[in-house]
């Protein structure tokens, strides 16, 4: 692989289609041909079980064991806990364990580290890696973003859809001046969109008024819909259970997007270095 993009996909807002997203994207970019790995770093573990994996606590080893062997200093080897999905995207599982780790990496030696040192060996293996993080900024998430590239943001469209953004965004500053100086917000999405009505508009304006000019508002929309919250219950992502619905197509659309805009990203950067 050329180079590895590992995605967080972050809001400590509950409920604004973090899961769904990682899985539907990397679904996405799965069919673009690109290699993906999805990371459930969730001690709920949503992702695993919206990907057919319901006994999680059955699984071993997930990213908590993981993690507690990189706490431990003992050999990590990332590759036996991934599980290889029907749909062409790789996954490695979480479980209610994760939720322990809070505590153990406040202790930990170069505790925001440490599921970046479970990262490192497969990074070379894929094109894309995405995060799904738990609905918080604590010691977990904070290690997704020490890990991450790029964080994107799934907004609900709501009234309330812009609350907690700054405190979101100036968790990401502070990770990029203190953890990783590499981070940057990769876009903002808005997810369950009502087209009917005119508040998702409004809500868009609101973003492009508070966000639009310092960082990427995505082109597509994911539009609510049934078919989306049916498809966890079959292990399917959207595009499987529904591949004709707009939801699907918003999703293939957003991962052509994400393609796109880091294609733009290397030109850019390409272009820097041949100015200088």
């Amino acid at each position: 692989m050329e180079k590895c993009e590992i995605i967080a996909i972050a809001n400590q807002k509950g409920g604004v289609g973090k899961t769904t997203t990682t899985f539907n994207l990397g679904v996405a970019l799965a069919n673009e041909g690109k290699k993906v790995l999805l990371v459930d770093a969730d001690p709920q573990a949503d992702l695993t079980t919206y990907m057919g994996y319901h006994n999680t606590d059955k699984l071993y080893p997930t990213i908590s064991t993981l993690m507690k062997r990189s706490i431990m200093d003992e050999n990590i080897n990332t590759f036996e806990s991934i599980i290889q999905h029907d749909e062409g995207v790789d996954l490695i599982p979480a479980c209610l364990e994760l939720a322990t780790m809070e505590v153990s990496l406040v202790n930990a030696k170069s505790r925001e580290y440490t599921l970046r040192n479970c990262l490192s060996e497969v990074k070379t293996k894929y094109d894309y890696i995405l995060i799904d993080c738990m609905p918080s900024l604590g010691m977990i998430t904070i290690n997704a973003l020490a890990s991450a590239d790029k964080v994107i943001i799934p907004v609900q469209s709501e009234f309330l859809a812009a609350k907690g953004m700054n405190h979101l965004m100036n968790s990401v500053i502070s990770v990029r001046k203190k953890i990783n100086s590499n981070l940057q917000v990769g876009g903002i999405i808005l997810t369950m969109v009502d087209k009917r009505t005119n508040l998702s508009k409004e809500i868009s304006n609101e973003l492009k008024d508070s966000y639009g000019k310092v960082f990427k508002l995505f082109n597509t929309q994911i539009p609510k819909a049934i078919k989306a919250a049916e498809s966890t219950r079959t292990g399917q992502s959207i595009l499987t259970y529904d591949k004709n619905s707009k939801v699907s197509q918003s999703y293939m659309e957003l991962g052509k997007e994400v393609i796109d805009y880091e294609r733009e990203e290397k030109t850019r950067n390409t272009n820097v270095v041949r100015d200088r």
